[in-house]
């Protein structure tokens, strides 16, 4: 049974936008403060625009060529995970990307190889981590904002 669209749809907007948290607070950590914390993410998303032609880095570049790429790991997530203990796979899935994407791929771009590489790593594992928590959850928010359980 395919997972409803809009569940999907929802799942990749979440985890796009927190998949970014634990390199952003390891930066935060290593910097020790907001600034630094804020350079790095802003340097991170120029980075993802070298993968596109001219290859050079770009804040609104790498911000498009990450949604795409979120869109379409997501997508191919919400496809295969197993309904069973889909959180793991998520996590463990998220690693394989990262590991492909990030480590394969990326090491080939200069901007991405500065990177540092644990960081972003982790960040693919939250990415699956949390794609796969929302695209199989068992509650929605109403309207009022109150939680219902929907299963």
């Amino acid at each position: 049974m395919a997972r409803d669209r809009r569940r999907v749809t929802e799942a990749i907007v979440v985890a796009g936008t927190l998949g970014g948290v634990p390199s952003t607070l390891h930066a935060l950590l290593a910097g020790g403060s907001v600034r630094a914390a804020a350079v790095y993410a802003y340097e991170a998303t120029c980075a993802v625009g070298t993968l596109v032609p001219p290859g050079r880095p770009g804040f609104g570049r790498g911000a498009i060529v990450h949604i795409g790429i979120s869109a379409v790991c997501g997508e191919m997530l919400a496809r295969t995970l197993p309904r069973r203990c889909s959180s793991a796979w998520g996590a463990a899935a998220g690693l394989a990307i990262g590991v492909v994407n990030v480590g394969l791929i990326g090491r080939l771009f200069p901007a991405i190889r500065n990177l540092p590489l644990v960081p972003q790593l982790a960040d693919n594992v939250a990415y699956g981590l949390v794609l796969a928590l929302v695209v199989d959850r068992s509650w929605r928010v109403s309207q009022r904002g109150a939680v219902v359980k929907t299963k």
